[in-house]
Formats: structure tokens, sequence, C-alpha cells
């Protein structure tokens, strides 16, 4: 294939030019957005402009939106806010990135699993079942429970489940990281106490993220310091890397995104009659996401074949893909025999139907090499 074709956006996003363009302007007027002279100023306006953009992105007041230096310090404030609060328990759905996760275990609270179901999805009757005998020793209920989870694309009921948390006098944290500018998401309208968003999942830069907060939820400073972030986290803020952020999530349309759903179903249809599983087929989905798996061919020969073609995809989460063991939300949802053979496809802002089937076309060829090399040896017949 002549041109390579990038299908790993759930990993990273192509950064877009309006984000470029953002922090290259950011870089060369330069300025401490805690200086009071022009060019201080400056980047101060250029923080807040950006923090906007953001909190439009999320439908959350701007004077709630923390950055943070990405994602995971995001997840990782909300966790160690609630149990600064007083929550000694916490439960975490098991299909949370693991900077959920691993914070929650870090954190010295206790930590119980939010089970899922075959399709991925968050068991509720579980959830509910749960809180109903919760124990007040245990502080506030914490539940963790993502909007979209990264690998299948498997969007889950939040606003159901903040209805339950919210009836045992819960917090509810939500990772929206994935599901960020592909869907539409109003922070406050789906029962959010916290919610976590990154620049590099939209197009924006990596290595900055924010956090939002609603009422119900008490922020802790985790990092001491000067005063920035309205005193929620201290330290220089990444003025190049917000702005980027806030022209990615200007830029960020999940309608631009509408037109893939069919694009993958397509070449998921494809796969299927090939013998191959999809992961969360019958569960609502992220419309860029496509997760399967087939049985005898691992993921690793996958993803280095495909690569030799010019194409690029993964074989599940960025953070844990290099890793041996078999993937947690595979493994939750049932599928843990064919976690070695999973692979995930990820399209974005700048992916065309044309990508989907080079894609497809490189898979099947890989396939088929992969078939032939594991077929038994003719013997000849004198």
């Amino acid at each position: 294939m002549s041109q390579a074709v990038y299908l790993d956006y759930n990993a990273t996003a192509l950064v877009r030019p309006e984000a470029v363009a953002a922090v290259t302007r950011a870089l060369e007027a330069g300025g401490n957005p805690s200086s009071v002279h022009a060019a201080g100023r400056a980047a101060r306006a250029t923080v807040e402009q950006a923090r906007s953009a953001v909190a439009d992105l999320i439908a959350a007041p701007a004077s709630t939106v923390v950055f943070t230096s990405g994602g995971t310090e995001a997840n990782a404030l909300a966790i160690e806010s609630a149990v600064a609060a007083g929550a000694r328990r916490l439960i975490v759905s098991a299909i949370e990135h693991a900077s959920v996760l691993e914070s929650a275990k870090a954190s010295g609270a206790a930590v119980e699993i939010l089970p899922v179901d075959e399709s991925g999805v968050a068991d509720l009757g579980w959830l509910a079942e749960r809180l109903g005998r919760w124990d007040a020793a245990d502080g506030k209920p914490f539940v963790a429970l993502m909007l979209a989870n990264n690998e299948t694309g498997v969007i889950q009921p939040v606003q159901a489940a903040s209805e339950i948390v919210r009836a045992a006098d819960g917090w509810l944290h939500v990772d929206a990281i994935q599901a960020a500018g592909k869907i539409v998401i109003d922070s406050r309208g789906i029962g959010a106490d916290t919610l976590s968003v990154s620049a590099h999942k939209l197009g924006g830069p990596q290595g900055v993220g924010a956090l939002t907060f609603g009422p119900r939820a008490t922020l802790s400073r985790r990092l001491h310091g000067g005063g920035q972030e309205r005193g929620r986290r201290a330290g220089t803020e990444n003025v190049p890397g917000i702005a980027g952020f806030g022209a990615a999530a200007r830029a960020a349309n999940p309608w631009e995104l509408a037109p893939q759903e069919g694009w993958r179903d397509a070449v998921a249809a494809r796969l299927k009659a090939a013998g191959c599983t999809i992961m969360g087929e019958h569960a609502p989905r992220l419309p860029n996401t496509l997760c399967f798996a087939t049985p005898g061919f691992a993921s690793e020969l996958q993803v280095m074949g495909l690569d030799l073609m010019g194409v690029m995809v993964s074989a599940g989460s960025a953070c844990s893909s290099g890793k041996v063991k078999p993937s947690p939300v595979l493994t939750a949802m049932g599928q843990g025999d064919l976690a070695a053979s999973a692979l995930r496809v990820s399209g974005g802002w700048n992916t065309s139907e044309t990508d989907w089937n080079r894609f497809a076309e490189a898979w099947f060829e890989a396939h088929a090499r992969h078939v032939a090399r594991r077929a038994p040896a003719a013997v000849g017949v004198e």
C-alpha cells in the first residue's frame, strides 16, 4: 500500500491543524499566566479561553474545569479527593482504564469490582443491590464508571447509574476520556460528580487533561505549591498544551464521526463472515471503534503484519497492549480465551471510508498468509 493508514485514534488521535496552530502561537507568545504584566495577562487569557472551550465540550461550568497533566492525573485527582473526603470503600467497574483501577488500589481504600455482562455493559442490578446494603462505616459510596470503553467502544448507562448512586448519596466519577469529541457529552445531565477528559484523544497535544466537578464533590489539592487552577492544582500551567486542548475541543464535532459507524459495520460484517468475534456488537458503541478477535491468530502477529503493509492498529489499550497478560476488559466480558487474538481498530477526525476499506483488504491478506503458514504440507503421490 502506497499510503499509510492510521487507525489507532483511541490510543492517540492525529493532532488537528487548529491545535498545532494554537500550540505554536502560545509557544511564540511566552508569558506566565500568573504574572500581571502584559505577557502574563495574554497567557492567562489563552488559558481561560481554552477552559471555556473544554467546558463547552462537556457542558460544564468553566469555573469547575481544572487542567491537569493528562487523563491519568485527572482520574487520580477524583479518586484521591473522594478518599480524602472520607470514602473508605470504592466501587470500580470491571472495564475501567488502568489509571482508574490502579489509582483506586493505591488509594488505601478497599476496592470492589462492578461486573459487566457479555457485551461489556455494567450490571446496574448488581450496583443497586450493593449500594442498598452499604455500610455507613465505609463512608460515602464512590463509584467509577467510564462513559465509553477504550478497547471495545461500548457506551455505558452512566445516567441510569447516577440515579442509583445519588439515591445512596454517593459520588459518581465518569472517565469520559475516550468519549469526548466522539459523542455528545452533558456532564451535568448524566449526573457525573466528577468527569475526566484528555486532549490527545480528540486531536489535541499529549500531556494535558482536565477534570470537572459538580456541587456534590469536594476536590482536595494533591499537588502543593502555588495557587494555580484556583488553588486546586499547584504548578505553572502548561499554556501551549492547554491552548492546543482548547483548539481541539472547539474543533471536535461528534457528528463528524457519525459516518464511520456504517464503514465500521461493513468491515465487521466481512470479519464476522470469516469467523471473527465482534466484541460488544449488541451494545451501543462509539461509531469509530471496532474490537474483534480471530481464534488462533495472535494479536501481535496481526499488528505486525498490518504494520508491514502500512496499516496501524493496536492490540487493545495503548497503556497495556505491550503486556503479556490478557485484556481485563475482554476477560470481564467472558472473552478471556480470545483476548490474545483481539485487535482494536479506531478511526478519528481525519479517517475516510477508504482507510477502513484498506484496513480490511490488508487484514484479509495477512489472515490468508497466516492460514497458509499453518496449513499442513501437501503430501506428494507418485
